[in-house]
């Protein structure tokens, strides 16, 4: 690790590449969450969004800005005068800049695995980030899946539709419920949707069963150090809708783990510590795991607020007892 700065203090440094922080909903925002705790316990924090990254003769460096965050709904955080620092800096850096995972996403990190090479503990980890993919990962997982595939052929999803009934397809590089469609055999507009989403049978896409007990949410399990929150956050469509995403309508309501639920996660947990994913968001709908998502997973603020918890606590308990 290169030296650090003596300007700096002797407190702990966490660094987080996000999107912009004004425009975030802070009572719902799970890296301001984060951001809270971290200030909570005395680090110093430092802003960046992707653009502020640089690299130069194999060391990243960032435009780092000083970061302070209040938890106002009206004014929740003051920026510093940016400064260039090598990101060796930094103790912990956050990544959670949300999807699209596309390769201006991938480029950044191959830049964060140079600071995770120079000492810095990066959450979740630029090769993890790459390799999980939160669609394509549950297939490492079929036991805990309903039917599902992966295709460019449209040909494929039809018969896939007609052997197993009403089905959903997704993009793969989506969050928030975007561009996902229900498939029903007969359905005079099928064509047309799978021109639309595969781009004529040129895009990889998932299709998965349809599960019916999406009527009562789509399960959000937050996994911290391979451990499961003991609450997950239910989110239930909204009318006329049958996506659970809270970007597009639902409702979040907090449920306690089912048995089933602890399975999944048994299942998933050991391997997500294997590729040092610290901070971990399962998708469930009934007794089904349908996505696993890595790069900013959601509903931290909403689990603290119904059941008392600290779960942004709970990854920096994590994160500090990684650095002794």
């Amino acid at each position: 690790m290169s030296d650090r700065n003596p300007t700096l203090s002797t407190a702990l440094q966490t660094g987080v590449i996000m999107d912009p922080i004004s425009g975030i909903a802070v009572y719902k925002d799970s890296t301001f969450a984060m951001l809270l705790e971290a200030q909570r316990r005395g680090h110093e924090i430092w802003y960046m969004e992707p653009g502020d990254l640089t690299v130069r003769d194999g060391t990243a460096w960032g435009h780092m800005r000083p970061l302070k965050v209040r938890d106002d709904r009206e004014d929740w955080f003051t920026l510093g005068q940016a400064e260039q620092r090598d990101l060796s800096v930094l103790d912990f850096l956050l990544m959670r800049k949300d999807p699209p995972f596309d390769m201006d996403y991938v480029y950044t990190t191959y830049l964060l695995d140079l600071a995770e090479r120079a000492g810095v503990t990066v959450v979740n980890r630029p090769r993890a980030l790459r390799d999980a993919n939160e669609k394509c990962f549950i297939t490492q997982f079929p036991q805990c899946c309903v039917p599902m595939l992966l295709t460019r052929h449209s040909s494929e999803i039809k018969a896939f539709a007609e052997e197993h009934g009403l089905s959903v397809v997704k993009p793969l590089d989506g969050m928030g419920g975007e561009s996902i469609f229900r498939l029903e055999p007969g359905d005079p507009n099928m064509n047309v949707i799978l021109e639309t989403i595969t781009r004529k049978d040129r895009e990889l896409v998932m299709v998965q069963r349809y599960i019916p007990e999406i009527s009562a949410g789509d399960k959000r399990i937050l996994v911290v150090d391979g451990e499961p929150v003991p609450y997950a956050l239910a989110r239930i469509p909204g009318a006329g809708d049958f996506r659970g995403n809270l970007a597009r309508g639902g409702r979040g309501e907090g449920v306690e783990l089912a048995e089933r639920d602890r399975w999944i996660v048994g299942e998933v947990a050991p391997e997500l510590k294997k590729r040092g994913i610290l901070f971990a968001g399962l998708d469930v709908i009934g007794d089904w795991l349908t996505e696993i998502n890595v790069t900013s997973p959601t509903c931290i603020r909403e689990l603290d607020a119904q059941f008392g918890l600290n779960i942004a606590g709970d990854l920096f308990d994590a994160l500090e007892a990684s650095r002794n």
